[in-house]
């Protein structure tokens, strides 16, 4: 990868000449200001400084286009499918998808249920329908003026999809049912995987640049709505966005002039707010791991199950790669968010120049991993809507998992408002704009 010249100077508040493509880019991992080089097909440009992913590669939006709607229909097809059946001495139990959301509701866990339809029906039906719909309205004649609203909507409900996360709970509960009763696998759960794997897919060829490119090309963006005077915009140092990217100059808190949402130098009051999320997701640690997240009665036998009691048992059955699989998410994964963070934090308080890069590859990874602890809440959202036989059987959520839930949710939202580039700002090393320096 070519060295990058850092970016001669400031964006206009309007939408600037230059072809976005060499257009100038702020790493949102460590603030270095860089214009591209014109790109190769499937060529990813990175960051020399901190190796952070600048622009995918580029190529159609055909296949997002062709995903996105085959995502839409495996999607009505696996919410309108019983997901899985069981049978316990001839008494049969079927559930849906979403029935694990109304269970949690009729026990009393009302959070929990809303978490599971965020996650599992509203996000990733919306994003589906938004990628589609903006896709779709690029191919217009005359696209609609307000795509640009949905787009950063598509991306700004990235972390909240979970599909691909649930599916690894259902395979976990298919385990445990399998000791309990009879199985029998519906279609809803050959739609889950198919569906988790377009949404994979659709991630690994959407170039979110690429769209905002097709957005400007086609005058579907914020631009003319907001305007600042031209001396005004001539003082203000280049901001970037934190949903699409464009490095404007513009005064601090106006709205970006291609994607509305507000522009900030860095995430405002970044460090209190991931401190304050994550004391709060450490208090929740301890109970979401000494209580049960639930209750597992058969034949009047059996008791609270926490999350270690759950991977002693897959161990204790034979099944230790599922035991390994619930250990590192439930366990291994919350904790190197929390330690993570705290390191991150740390660092920016004692103004630290040490392992930058590898601190910023280590908010990447905290990052990426966050989602994947929601497995047990989804183990026990599937556990206790099929397993309601009475006297005979029965799963019920506890305190526990409202409280592991909790980790995850905060854990998510401290990493979402830590600002990466407050590291090499409290080292000394902000991001380069004189004109003419080498990254």
């Amino acid at each position: 990868m070519p060295a990058f010249a850092a970016a001669p100077a400031p964006v206009p508040a309007t939408l600037p000449a230059p072809a976005p493509a060499r257009r100038p880019l702020e790493c949102d991992g460590c603030g270095e200001v860089l214009r591209l080089p014109a790109l190769a097909r499937r060529t990813e440009a990175c960051c020399p400084r901190c190796d952070a992913v600048l622009r995918g590669p580029s190529g159609s939006l055909d296949a997002p286009l062709a995903l996105g709607i085959a995502g839409l229909v495996l999607y009505a097809i696996t919410m309108a499918s019983p997901f899985l059946s069981l049978n316990l001495l001839g008494r049969l139990r079927t559930s849906g998808v979403e029935t694990g959301a109304a269970a949690f509701i009729e026990q009393g866990f009302v959070p929990l249920s809303a978490l599971v339809v965020l996650t599992l029906v509203l996000a990733p039906l919306a994003r589906l329908l938004l990628l589609v719909g903006v896709l779709l309205g690029l191919r217009l004649r005359h696209p609609p003026r307000g795509l640009f609203h949905a787009f950063r909507w598509h991306e700004r409900l990235g972390s909240w999809a979970m599909v691909e996360v649930f599916l690894f709970g259902a395979l976990v509960s298919y385990t445990r049912l399998r000791d309990l009763a009879e199985v029998e696998v519906g279609p809803a759960a050959y739609g889950v995987a198919a569906l988790a794997l377009t949404l994979v897919a659709v991630r690994a060829v959407l170039e979110p640049q690429l769209v905002w490119d097709a957005l400007e090309r086609h005058g579907a963006t914020a631009a003319g709505r907001y305007g600042w005077p031209e001396a005004e915009a001539g003082r203000a140092p280049p901001i970037s966005c934190d949903c699409c990217r464009l490095l404007a100059a513009a005064p601090a808190g106006s709205p970006c002039p291609r994607c509305a949402a507000r522009l900030h130098p860095r995430k405002p009051n970044s460090v209190a707010r991931t401190w304050a999320l994550l004391l709060a997701a450490l208090v929740l640690y301890v109970p979401a791991n000494i209580y049960p997240v639930m209750v597992i009665v058969t034949f009047g036998r059996g008791g609270p199950h926490t999350i270690l009691g759950g991977v002693a048992e897959f161990l204790y059955s034979g099944f230790w790669p599922l035991a390994l699989i619930v250990f590192l998410a439930s366990v291994m994964v919350p904790v190197l968010k929390l330690a993570g963070l705290v390191v991150m934090l740390v660092g920016i308080h004692r103004r630290s120049a040490a392992r930058l890069r590898d601190r910023t590859r280590l908010y990447r990874a905290v990052e990426a991993i966050g989602r994947w602890s929601m497995i047990d809440v989804f183990v026990v959202s599937v556990l206790i809507a099929v397993v309601r036989f009475g006297n005979l059987a029965s799963i019920d959520a506890a305190v526990g998992a409202t409280c592991f839930a909790g980790v995850v949710v905060l854990t998510i939202l401290a990493a979402s408002a830590f600002d990466p580039r407050l590291m090499w700002d409290a080292a000394g090393r902000p991001g380069s704009t004189a004109p003419g320096e080498q990254a």
